[in-house]
């Protein structure tokens, strides 16, 4: 994946609380496990609508989507991140995420913000007023600023040092192949002597 550490984009506002990830990729999407192509299917019910946020010229580009409480809850479908990336999304500041979801999103580089509510709203009237708004996460020292506002967000320091780097778990231990391959070596032989010793 991507590595993620610093972001400026303007933000798509999808406020609504409980989106839940059936909402943000229905279930007739998930016939894959390729992330090709799951882009037609972010939000594919509510695009119907002409009227939906997504639609709107002023918010083309965004990679950055707020949204309310209770971001990506409902089933664990690992679609729903795969989804937002493929739609353009790389971060959602919303007040609060579903734990698996909140898992399968920094998995798949897509960073998850929670914000207290206090700077959340300050943050959506400032898009609000202004659309086109930069916003700027700053993931090592994990911060959101705009128009001179500045906000923390708390974050595993795992799944930072992932996002970081650019690697899900499975990289993460890749990158120890050696020092894997080196302990397994002394273990053999540390079993290996015990047992020459079981035996004299």
């Amino acid at each position: 994946m991507k590595p993620f550490a610093h972001l400026e984009s303007h933000a798509l506002p999808l406020l609504a609380d409980d989106v839940d990830t059936d909402q943000i990729i229905p279930a007739r999407f998930l016939k894959t496990i390729d992330k090709a192509g799951l882009a037609e299917g972010l939000f594919a019910e509510w695009r119907k609508d002409p009227k939906f946020v997504l639609h709107k010229p002023e918010h083309a580009g965004a990679q950055i989507l707020i949204a309310g409480r209770n971001f990506g809850c409902g089933s664990s479908r690992e679609h729903a991140p795969w989804a937002l990336e493929a739609g353009g999304f790389r971060a959602v500041i919303a007040l609060g995420f579903a734990d698996i979801f909140r898992g399968n999103a920094t998995r798949n580089g897509v960073l998850p913000v929670a914000l207290a509510p206090e700077p959340h709203a300050a943050l959506v009237s400032a898009v609000q007023a202004n659309p086109k708004i930069e916003i700027e996460i700053d993931l090592e020292n994990e911060r959101v600023k705009w128009n001179g506002c500045t906000a923390t967000f708390p974050i595993d320091e795992f799944a930072k040092h992932c996002l970081v780097q650019g690697i899900d778990e499975l990289g993460y231990l890749v990158a120890y192949a050696d020092r894997i391959r080196a302990f397994e070596r002394r273990h053999d032989l540390e079993s290996l002597a015990s047992g020459e010793e079981a035996t004299s």
